[in-house]
């Protein structure tokens, strides 16, 4: 277990959770420093264009971990009456600056790899540069693996993007030390300047796909099906014990915001159902969705099962599986 002392208290308090993701952030910008103190050493000391372009790479690191410290100071933040909803969005913001920054990285190392490669140096100090190389390696791969460890458990965007933009890094400092394992063999320099391309076009790679996580996250794409299906499985389940065995759902929707969840549907209820007992009903049934998904924030909007019009309010319904339903909306027929 990597650093468990991120993750030895698992507490469900929100403020605890934001503590951890705060802790995780600081030392990726304290990593960040080190890593870049060691690769420009590196480099001063063999002149590798791809230790260079490994060092570039590291100044992203240190900007791009403060942007995601930033962003979850924020997204720590209370709903307020500008932010019904909170400010967890803005980690999926973080994550798209992030992969902007890594593509600009990304060019600026391919234009040293083009210039080295019709205008290569010779390489000194191989041995030292290396060792070095590999330490500021190292570093990385730990605090890679503690950030999207943190993320993934805490569900922070920002913090599992700039894990895999650090492991990144980690798998750009073993590329070069490939190319320079070669160039120490071989006496070929052009491999210098081919290693910095390679790197360039995956980096590249890399900053395309965390934009795309930002701007799906900023779009209110839906979780994954398997949560969905959790949701789903344990609303219907929950269902089958209902006083009235009538009582459906229908236009169930998820969304997430930075670190938050939320799920929303209707609860299609006979007419004969008082609305005390529908909404001990939805009270209940927000329960079993949180024991599916802990920490969800759940809506449940009840209509009456036997007016049509419950079933025309949501472009959601002509999606849901089910012939039967979907034969219901298309239609306009309700249960009666």
């Amino acid at each position: 277990m990597m650093f468990p002392f991120f993750l030895s208290h698992r507490s469900r308090t929100e403020r605890d959770a934001n503590a951890i993701r705060l802790r995780a952030g600081w030392l990726a910008i304290v990593a960040a420093v080190v890593t870049i103190a060691l690769k420009f050493t590196a480099y001063a000391l063999t002149g590798s264009a791809g230790l260079l372009s490994d060092a570039v790479e590291s100044l992203a690191n240190l900007v791009t971990a403060s942007a995601v410290l930033i962003s979850i100071w924020y997204a720590s933040r209370p709903v307020d009456r500008s932010h019904n909803y909170g400010h967890g969005k803005v980690e999926f913001f973080a994550s798209g600056v992030e992969g902007l920054f890594i593509v600009g990285a990304a060019v600026a190392i391919g234009w040293i790899g083009v210039i080295r490669l019709f205008d290569p140096h010779e390489l000194e100090s191989l041995g030292l540069g290396t060792v070095i190389a590999i330490a500021a390696s190292a570093v990385n791969l730990l605090v890679a693996r503690m950030l999207i460890r943190v993320g993934r458990a805490y569900r922070s965007p920002a913090l599992t993007a700039d894990g895999r933009h650090v492991m990144t890094d980690v798998w750009t400092t073993g590329g070069v030390l490939i190319g320079l394992g070669i160039i120490a063999f071989t006496g070929w320099l052009w491999v210098d300047a081919l290693i910095a391309l390679v790197l360039a076009v995956n980096i590249a790679f890399t900053g395309w796909r965390l934009i795309a996580v930002g701007v799906n996250g900023l779009m209110d794409r839906a979780l994954p099906l398997a949560d969905e299906r959790l949701v789903r499985e344990a609303v219907e389940t929950a269902l089958r014990d209902a006083p009235d065995r009538e009582t459906t759902f229908h236009a169930l929707r998820t969304r997430e915001a930075g670190s938050r969840r939320f799920v929303d549907f209707h609860l299609l209820v006979p007419g004969r159902v008082s609305v005390g007992d529908a909404h001990a009903l939805a009270s209940d049934l927000e329960q079993v969705v949180d024991r599916a998904l802990p920490g969800v924030e759940t809506t449940i909007h009840i209509e009456p099962l036997e007016d049509d019009a419950s079933y025309r309010d949501s472009d959601l319904l002509v999606l849901e599986d089910g012939p039967e339903r979907a034969h219901r909306v298309e239609t306009g027929s309700g249960f009666r």
